[in-house]
């Protein structure tokens, strides 16, 4: 989620312990719900665990990995799109799953520091090539 406040990209992020309880901050994302399409699930996901309301503007990615859950390996997709908001004020209290303990406007280009993981930072390099076109300083 993206949001241009005096010419300067925000985006939405959620900070999530990880297994080993330390916090991590990343994109927010999570998993479809009965029949809705990855764009639903996005948009639903980001309202859930940032309180905020946005539109898609396009697609970025799709990362796909496997994780070790508790007594298997899960394999998960994550499709990232580009969103710009709408509405809301960021807050975790939407959050049904309570993994969210923190959500923060963070300025796009310091975003990569922040994010916990190598392909969320990818992810934002993609945004960041569409938002400056191509120049990154």
């Amino acid at each position: 989620m993206v949001d241009v406040r005096d010419g300067i990209p925000y985006a939405a992020l959620i900070a999530r312990r990880n297994r080993a309880g330390r916090i991590e901050w990343c994109l927010p994302k999570g998993h479809l719900e009965g029949s809705e399409t990855p764009q639903q699930a996005a948009l639903r996901e980001v309202a859930e665990e940032t309180g905020i309301q946005g539109r898609i503007i396009r697609h970025l990615a799709s990362i796909d990995y496997w994780f070790s859950g508790n007594d298997r390996r899960v394999h998960k997709v994550v499709h990232h799109y580009l969103m710009g908001y709408e509405s809301g004020t960021i807050t975790v209290e939407q959050d049904p799953d309570h993994e969210a303990e923190e959500a923060a406007w963070v300025p796009l280009r310091d975003v990569s520091r922040q994010l916990a993981y190598p392909n969320e930072r990818r992810i934002v390099r993609i945004a960041l090539d569409l938002l400056y076109r191509g120049s990154r300083d």
